[in-house]
């Protein structure tokens, strides 16, 4: 088997304690790559610093759309300049997410689509955030299905299964956390059942969203792959070695710079 992987996670707010250990446990479960995924300046920063100091980690660089609150003119170019480095595998994680009363939604809108820009020109793809917004996430990308050619994914998807085939003919792929293994994530679990297995990703999105197995623990992390992925597989009617393949193939697909 080629071994899991994790997509998106953030390995950067210092929850974990010592790192070497934490990615020694992971290679024992067969978790060979992690992506850890930044959401503002300093944690696409400290993405960077990770990836460089140990080699199954890999990076974004993005500013997520809760946090722009933080956002002052010129943070797109420091952005842009980290997209270039040789383990920023995409620029992410991005979107839109209407989840708070105070929501700016134009700022949303102008900073999702100057980063979907900023992508194309990097020839990178994306990784997108979506929460309570399921419309206009869908027309949003719909108008500008030329800016995803490099890829995009929909990070811990939420939204329909009905959607999900929609999105999946923009050419989007999906990745499932520890909440999809939850009884009650009937959502989900459609999702998972009617998406073709070529666009299925594993994440943990760690420290948070733990699987059933650790419920209500804190932190969450990669280590949580194996179990990810085994009810991926089993609501596809997959072996786990064939659905772990499959998602290591698609990451690799997804994400160029993986090697």
């Amino acid at each position: 088997m080629c071994g899991y992987i994790d997509v998106h996670c953030h390995l950067t707010g210092g929850e974990y304690g010592d790192m070497e250990q934490l990615l020694a446990g992971l290679e024992e479960v067969g978790v060979k790559k992690v992506i850890t995924a930044g959401f503002d300046i300093p944690s696409s920063v400290a993405g960077m610093e990770l990836a460089e100091r140990y080699p199954m980690v890999y990076f974004t660089a993005g500013f997520h759309p809760t946090e722009l609150k933080k956002y002052r003119e010129g943070d797109l170019d420091r952005i842009a300049a980290l997209l270039f480095h040789p383990k920023c595998v995409a620029l992410g994680e991005i979107g839109l997410d209407y989840h708070y009363d105070d929501t700016d939604k134009p700022l949303q809108h102008r900073l999702f689509a100057q980063q979907l820009e900023m992508a194309a020109r990097a020839g990178l793809p994306v990784q997108i955030h979506s929460r309570d917004c399921a419309e206009d996430m869908y027309n949003f990308l719909k108008e500008r299905k030329e800016l995803l050619g490099c890829g995009a994914l929909l990070h811990c998807y939420s939204h329909s299964a009905e959607l999900a085939t929609e999105f999946a003919k923009l050419g989007l792929y999906f990745s499932f956390g520890g909440t999809s293994t939850y009884k009650g994530s009937k959502r989900a679990k459609k999702s998972i059942a009617v998406i073709p297995a070529e666009r299925l990703l594993t994440e943990t999105d760690s420290p948070y969203l733990p699987p059933a197995s650790k419920y209500d623990t804190f932190p969450n992390t990669p280590a949580s792959i194996p179990e990810i992925t085994a009810n991926m597989a089993a609501l596809k009617g997959m072996e786990v070695e064939g659905m772990a393949a499959a998602v290591w193939a698609n990451a690799h697909a997804l994400f160029k710079k993986l090697g």
